[in-house]
């Protein structure tokens, strides 16, 4: 917290020195060379009018910016921009009229003259338009700079977390305990039948090339997710007893959807961790549904207590974390994660819901 206190602090100091170095320059300087009585009036529009600069200038940075322009809406921008502009100059003639500026400031530099309303001095208004601009083109360039800041940050973390997830996932979920058993089972079928041994090795081998290579993308074909939790889920098949019911159902998913790669599989493993006793009847459920663009995954297990202190708890723990940190900075606002226990039944729900579009 005080890093970000003092960076806050200093961001503060910066505008608040920023902006009365521009006021000195622009509103005070010149007046003050022209050798003449100005009327307090004068002073009192020279700060309404750096006033509304920094009206202009918050507004346009904290609200129209990042609301309409970064939002690909540049035509709706520059219309409110426009008539902003005149809705700016409008307000100080009008504040001008109000104090008798006008007036005022002709018997200043004319003393020994009468005054006669006349034509308005465009040159004062163009230059209070060139201020306006001044102050929307600075902060139009300050928001855009903390936008590509903000989305250069969640690249950087995003990236991270990716790495921080694969190593995660190749020492937790995918660990050598894995790997080696299922090589065991796989060992002992071909004295026992010798297809299935084949197909379970040519299951294994896709598995290993899914995460050494589809995981260093950022996206994989969902239909390559779909066929590695598959294979993943015969594979666990084969260390599972007749006491262990499976009830899967998975929708196979359009050729052109994309997703997270390994994105599913923390829940899965979740399932099977916890969710298999040697001893009593037990069931996993496995539901996977596309429905146009949104994909629907849920899982609902039987719960039986892991060791606190063991690996495997442990384990679990940092792969949940990771696929719920994961989901929240790959599909923000376009996914829901909801999970919990069913007391009465004993069992472990999880479902999720993500926009792939």
């Amino acid at each position: 917290m005080l890093p970000f206190s003092s960076k806050k602090r200093v961001s503060i100091l910066v505008h608040i020195l920023g902006w009365s170095m521009l006021s000195t320059v622009l509103l005070l300087l010149s007046p003050l060379g022209w050798r003449i009585d100005i009327p307090d009036e004068y002073w009192i529009k020279q700060t309404f009018l750096a006033l509304l600069l920094v009206v202009t200038f918050y507004m346009n940075m904290l609200v129209i910016v990042p609301k309409i322009l970064l939002k690909g809406k540049p035509i709706l921008y520059i219309t409110i921009i426009i008539i902003a502009a005149v809705c700016f100059i409008g307000v100080l003639i009008y504040f001008e009229e109000l104090i008798g500026l006008p007036e005022l400031m002709y018997k200043a530099f004319n003393p020994d003259k009468i005054y006669k309303p006349g034509p308005r001095r465009i040159s004062g208004d163009v230059f209070n338009s060139l201020l306006f601009l001044l102050s929307i083109g600075i902060s139009t360039s300050v928001a855009s700079v903390q936008k590509w800041q903000k989305d250069e940050a969640l690249r950087r973390e995003m990236e991270k977390q990716r790495i921080n997830t694969e190593l995660s996932y190749l020492k937790a979920q995918i660990n050598p305990h894995f790997f080696f058993n299922t090589l065991n089972n796989i060992y002992s079928l071909t004295n026992l039948d010798v297809k299935k041994a084949q197909e379970a090795l040519l299951k294994l081998s896709r598995m290993m090339r899914y995460v050494l290579y589809e995981n260093q993308k950022d996206e994989t074909l969902l239909k390559k997710e779909v066929n590695f939790i598959q294979d993943y889920i015969e594979l666990m098949k084969m260390r599972l007893t007749g006491n262990v019911k499976l009830n899967i159902s998975i929708d196979e998913p359009k050729e052109n959807l994309v997703v997270a790669p390994m994105l599913l599989l923390p829940f899965l493993e979740n399932s099977f961790k916890h969710g298999v006793s040697s001893q009593k009847e037990c069931e996993i459920k496995i539901k996977l549904e596309v429905m146009g663009d949104t994909l629907f995954f849920e899982t609902r297990n039987h719960i039986f207590p892991v060791h606190s202190d063991s690996p495997e708890a442990k384990e679990n723990g940092i792969g949940m974390v990771n696929t719920q940190r994961r989901l929240s900075l790959l599909y923000p606002e376009k996914h829901r994660l909801k999970f919990g226990k069913d007391e009465a039944n004993n069992e472990y729900w999880v479902n999720l819901t993500i926009n792939l579009a």
